[in-house]
């Protein structure tokens, strides 16, 4: 997205300057920001989030190759007064209230179709026989399990539609089950909703159902199937799909969590990697493309 830098540069900046207004009259009339030991930052929070979201849309696997290579080198003239790397990293944490609230606004730009997938991703910090001595995300993350086994970490909930863009996140400890944050993700929904067979349950069903949002999964061996439309099936068919997006998520950007030694600047890559992926979402003829090639290889 580096051809898109002043479009994307735009956009978060125009946020930004009407967010700052707003958030000061929640300010303590008396207070003060307090800012960061060092000298001054030559850049604002806008230009903070516009670097790391490029990171997370460019495959850079090394943050400092791609800021001391890129932002110091390529992208000098867009960034002039750019500190160095480790002052750079020292400031990241000034923007998680603006990437977070930036994150949101972009999720809910999204279409509501009335068709939509959830599913969840493990993020783990550490090995598991670290977990207990574990010093970044202690008291945050937790030791859980998936399909894939055990993990020490967190977890991230996402809700797409059938367009395959974000339209609900959420990040929890590890520990949290996959329908423990369902009714918050889907609160402003209606229409259907396909998860896989971790988040079957009737009392999550009845609940959704009252709000005019119907749950559909599939149903495990032990468990009788209920009658579906042709439609229904196809859709619930293509839920794979939303894992397919995830995969792409994690694989397009960087969301390395062992290698953050702090956890503000961790939740700040995170909100980065998922703006990235909505300012630049992969397209359906693309995603069907890519699970065809899944299934004949």
């Amino acid at each position: 997205m580096l051809d898109r830098i002043t479009e994307i540069f735009v956009e978060i900046d125009d946020f930004c300057k009407q967010f700052f207004i707003e958030w000061e009259e929640y300010l303590l009339s008396q207070g003060k920001r307090k800012e960061p030991p060092g000298p001054a930052c030559g850049l604002s929070e806008s230009k903070i989030m516009t670097i790391i979201i490029l990171h997370h849309s460019g495959r850079f696997k090394y943050f400092k190759n791609f800021y001391e290579g890129i932002v110091l080198g390529l992208l000098k003239k867009h960034f002039p007064g750019a500190p160095c790397y480790d002052r750079f990293i020292a400031i990241v944490h000034k923007v998680i209230i603006p990437m977070s609230f930036f994150m949101i606004s972009k999720t809910k730009q999204s279409k509501r179709t009335g068709i939509y997938y959830i599913d969840s991703t493990q993020l783990p910090v550490c090995h598991n026989l670290r977990g207990k001595r574990h010093k970044v995300f202690k008291g945050l993350a937790a030791k859980g399990k998936t399909s894939t086994g055990w993990f020490f970490g967190l977890k991230l909930h996402l809700v797409f539609n059938d367009e395959f863009e974000i339209v609900a996140v959420m990040l929890t400890r590890g520990n949290v089950s996959d329908t423990t944050p369902v009714p918050q993700l889907t609160k402003n929904l209606i229409g259907k909703l396909f998860g896989d067979k971790g988040y079957i349950g009737k009392k999550l069903t009845e609940i959704l159902l009252s709000r005019g949002l119907q749950l559909m999964t599939r149903v495990r061996k032990n468990m009788k199937s209920l009658p579906m439309s042709f439609t229904d099936k196809m859709l619930l068919n293509t839920r794979n799909m939303a894992e397919t997006v995830i995969g792409h998520i994690k694989a397009f950007s960087s969301l390395n969590l062992p290698k953050h030694r702090s956890a503000i600047n961790a939740f700040v890559n995170i909100c980065a990697a998922i703006i990235a992926y909505l300012f630049n979402p992969i397209q359906k003829q693309h995603l069907q493309k890519i699970s065809y090639q899944l299934l004949i290889s």
